[in-house]
């Protein structure tokens, strides 16, 4: 099994070493992207879940307080509205407020991932611009040597020529699956600041309500 994965790479010539380089910048961002925001959704839905009851009781000093110890998203989004609050208490400036601070992070959570799908294109390029470039030297060597050999050199020439396609290939289907994955979290965390914001806006006016 090694020894045909290493003839395949040594047979796809010199457009494979750039191929592999991309890849692994590639699956290296996808791994720091996965990380964050697995730890960002994980560390926004545990400080709702202390904010949360908090702010059903009206406690908006705590909670601010604790907002004030994070660096989450949610945090500094939810920081923001409970500040506008205390200054003005009313739903357009509240949400004018947390929804500053959600563009804010919005950036910090989209960061890198479109690269994801670049380099799968680039990638894919890579593996048609070798398999050209040894097609092109294959057909060359082929109309200097003998008639009778012309097949057999043609074929092993366009053989070694596909493989720098088929690993462009296998590059850049996981970098996509894996864009696409990445998306897919990032959306989810997108929809949950979101629906954080119309939940505490709420809570908070309820409070508001309440006690006034």
């Amino acid at each position: 099994m090694y020894a045909s994965v290493v003839s395949f790479f040594q047979d796809g010539g010199p457009f494979m070493y750039p191929i592999m380089i991309v890849f692994a910048i590639g699956l290296a961002i996808a791994i720091e992207r996965y990380i964050y925001l697995t730890a960002s959704k994980m560390g926004n839905r545990r400080l709702l879940s202390q904010l949360l009851p908090l702010i059903q009781k009206g406690d908006f000093q705590s909670a601010y307080n604790i907002t004030a110890k994070s660096n989450k998203a949610v945090s500094r989004m939810l920081g923001q509205g409970l500040a506008r609050y205390k200054s003005a208490p009313n739903r357009d400036d509240i949400e004018a407020a947390m929804e500053e601070s959600m563009m804010e992070a919005i950036p910090r959570l989209e960061k890198r991932t479109h690269y994801l799908a670049t380099f799968a294109n680039i990638a894919t390029l890579l593996g048609l611009l070798g398999t050209i470039i040894g097609l092109i030297k294959a057909f060359t060597a082929v109309a200097q040597v003998d008639p009778a050999m012309k097949a057999e050199i043609l074929s092993t020439s366009i053989s070694v020529a596909m493989n720098t396609t088929a690993f462009g290939l296998m590059a850049a289907i996981p970098l996509l699956l894996i864009y696409a994955v990445l998306q897919t979290k990032t959306t989810e965390i997108v929809d949950s600041l979101e629906m954080a914001t119309v939940k505490f806006v709420n809570l908070m006016l309820q409070r508001k309500s309440s006690n006034g």
